[in-house]
């Protein structure tokens, strides 16, 4: 099975993944580009934005990841107390990691800890319909408001594949420490 190692920004905080990514998707949700500007705004943090104003994920399966090195440096915020999702950060540079849903049998890794020339390629955008107003989306991928059937199926074909199975991801267990 290939296997890939991806780095935070510094290099100290490191993820190995093997297999193929579910899906690589760009997400225009208003939580992410909430997340966006929090992360942008910590010390040495980047825009992790696309030109289209999305998050680029690259979906991979949380039994096909090893946490390699930096582990203790992971820390994770939720936009509310109550929310379903945390975004792990690497707190020696300020890199977005991955995010993770609740009780989700995957982790939603930030595209741009790729290497260039080895980051999957998007399959589709979604929920463009939380999208500010702007130039048009490129007619590239597929644009679609939400989530669609095939994205949907995809998750459940890997699911499926992992007989239900929802492995937990046991890093970035203390909090960040700024006000969200």
């Amino acid at each position: 099975m290939n296997q890939i190692r991806l780095t935070c920004r510094c290099g100290k905080s490191a993820m190995v993944l093997a297999g193929p990514p579910i899906v690589a998707a760009e997400c225009h949700c208003t939580s992410c580009q909430d997340a966006a500007s929090i992360m942008e705004a910590l010390p040495d943090g980047v825009s992790e934005l696309a030109e289209t104003g999305g998050t680029q994920f690259v979906l991979m399966r949380k039994d096909r990841i090893r946490f390699a090195d930096g582990a203790e440096r992971l820390r994770h915020f939720r936009l509310k107390p109550d929310s379903k999702t945390r975004r792990v950060v690497a707190t020696c540079c300020s890199s977005p990691m991955f995010l993770e849903f609740a009780d989700g049998h995957w982790l939603s890794i930030y595209a741009a800890r790729w290497p260039e020339g080895q980051r999957p390629q998007m399959d589709l955008r979604t929920m463009t319909k939380d999208r500010e107003e702007g130039p048009s989306l490129p007619n590239d991928i597929p644009n679609p408001k939400s989530h669609t059937v095939g994205f949907m199926v995809r998750l459940l074909v890997a699911w499926v594949a992992m007989r239900f199975r929802v492995p937990k991801v046991n890093v970035a267990e203390e909090r960040m420490t700024f006000d969200v």
